[in-house]
């Protein structure tokens, strides 16, 4: 069943991200990170946070880079109801994001956002390390 969403500041939250995920210390084995690691905009934020209320799978958004796809290497969004011992939280628009320590080499500096539009929409990646990528966006290389 759908869960509610709450405004909070313009962005759309999902009711079960609940304040203390937001806001309290992470869980044993799981490092603080910053938006320095990765960053969602407004938009991405408000976009995860209505995907998480429909899809029921968990509150923490989980970022992959994994082998595959034209240029060598694949972005993987999912949800996750919890963190793996070794992960890094970044809180970032509203939403905690969970980012494996393999991942972390490859996404340093990189910004998620979320476009409406017919053709080209979806979630972009702005990847400074990305040497090249595919003209879908959903695959590179460094």
């Amino acid at each position: 069943m759908p869960r509610a969403l709450a405004n909070a500041g313009g962005l759309l939250i999902s009711a079960a991200v609940s304040t203390t995920i937001l806001t309290a210390p992470p869980p044993e084995g799981v490092r603080e990170g910053n938006e320095n690691l990765v960053r969602l905009t407004a938009g991405a934020g408000a976009k995860v946070a209505a995907l998480s209320a429909r899809e029921g799978q968990g509150d923490y958004l989980r970022i992959a880079i994994t082998g595959g796809g034209c240029n060598g290497l694949s972005y993987k969004l999912r949800f996750t109801p919890e963190p793996r011992r070794g992960d890094i939280l970044v809180r970032s628009a509203g939403i905690p994001v969970l980012v494996d320590p393999k991942t972390a080499l490859y996404l340093k500096g990189t910004e998620l956002d979320y476009s409406h539009q017919m053709v080209g929409g979806g979630f972009k990646f702005a990847n400074p390390n990305a040497k090249a990528s595919c003209s879908c966006g959903e695959s590179f290389s460094v």
